[in-house]
């Protein structure tokens, strides 16, 4: 208990019943790998001399980020993960690094080179112009088959890797801006502020498309999900239970003063 000596467990339990808080998912780890770490460390500080205790323990997370992707991702704990959906469904910021010439079957670099094609005759005005034109508003997106969306309840990426043929549908998203900061051929560095459903690996994909050549996805990160930014994220290195019931707590007082319904957290 020498990690949550400053917050009695009474109120550790308390906290734990209801909350919202934010980490920084690490690269390379699935998001669910993220929740089965925050609770095992919470059990290992808070429950280990008593495992009954944490029958109760609840977490889970606000929209999944790509396994090869980082930054912000939303976490609930017991009531509070009724407030996930606001946040799956909330809007998001990504930087993200695309690179020309190459397409993947992933639409980032985790998959296999489907393709190749020149990019010679791209330029920073020409990503710009795209971007404007093409992808801000609301738009049309082909979300990418490997993807955690669901077809008759089970996940189309793993459909896909069982072999099977699965024909993606185009959905109406929201990108409230896009712009490309940053152009050293092949790579080009955006930063997207979106809706919900949005996929800046189809993004990526697309601008490529409409350039007269191909792209993926090099790195993505998520910068701010709904009213929680990278500041406010927990570092991996900081998922104790001390930093983690600090975070509820801050993020409580936090929420009570937002006017915003949408991501307001009622504390009964």
């Amino acid at each position: 208990m020498e990690k949550v000596s400053k917050i009695s467990f009474n109120s550790a339990r308390r906290l734990l019943t209801k909350g919202i808080f934010a980490v920084d998912k690490p690269k390379n780890v699935y998001s669910m790998q993220v929740i089965d770490k925050l609770k095992e460390n919470l059990q290992e500080d808070l429950f280990r001399h008593n495992e009954a205790e944490s029958d109760f323990l609840k977490i889970g997370h606000g929209g999944i980020l790509d396994f090869s992707a980082t930054g912000v991702l939303v976490i609930g704990v017991g009531a509070g993960c009724r407030s996930l959906p606001l946040y799956l469904k909330g809007d998001k910021k990504y930087v993200a690094i695309g690179k020309l010439g190459e397409e993947t079957d992933t639409l980032n670099d985790t998959g296999k080179i489907t393709g190749t094609a020149p990019y010679d005759h791209i330029s920073k005005e020409m990503i710009d112009t795209a971007l404007k034109s093409k992808f801000v508003g609301s738009i049309w997106q082909m979300p990418p088959k490997y993807s955690a969306l669901k077809r008759k309840g089970r996940r189309v990426s793993d459909l896909v890797l069982e072999g099977q043929e699965v024909e993606m549908q185009p959905r109406k998203v929201d990108c409230h801006s896009a712009t490309c900061f940053l152009f050293n051929p092949p790579h080009f560095h955006l930063e997207i502020t979106c809706g919900g459903g949005f996929y800046v690996r189809s993004l990526v994909h697309d601008v490529g498309k409409v350039l007269g050549s191909c792209a993926h996805v090099t790195e993505l990160r998520r910068t701010q999900q709904g009213i929680f930014t990278e500041s406010d994220a927990l570092k991996e290195a900081d998922w104790n239970a001390s930093n983690i019931l600090s975070a509820i707590k801050s993020s409580k007082a936090f929420l009570k003063k937002k006017s915003d319904k949408w991501y307001r957290i009622r504390n009964d």
